[in-house]
């Protein structure tokens, strides 16, 4: 009982466009009042500490997804091997 591709699509799309919409509410009114009051080394200070809370763990799920990636096909190797003392 699948759906038909284009209804995925469809649906698929609109999810997206439903999770960008609850995602721009999620504004911070703290936030957004120092940030408009700030000055240009406030700004600069949040754009850096932003930065600094992406990037590695940005970095992590790219090495994480890499190395399962890379491995994907290791247990399965292993489980057929004549070596392997998985039989069952």
């Amino acid at each position: 009982m699948g759906f038909s591709c284009p209804l995925r699509n469809i649906l698929s799309t609109g999810l997206v466009v439903l999770a960008n919409v609850f995602a721009q509410a999620q504004s911070c009114a703290l936030c957004y009042t120092q940030a408009a009051g700030a000055g240009h080394r406030l700004i600069q200070g949040l754009r850096t500490g932003i930065l600094v809370l992406i990037v590695p763990p940005m970095f992590m799920s790219v090495g994480i997804t890499y190395l399962a990636y890379k491995k994907r096909n290791r247990t399965n190797a292993l489980r057929e091997s004549e070596k392997s003392n998985n039989d069952w």
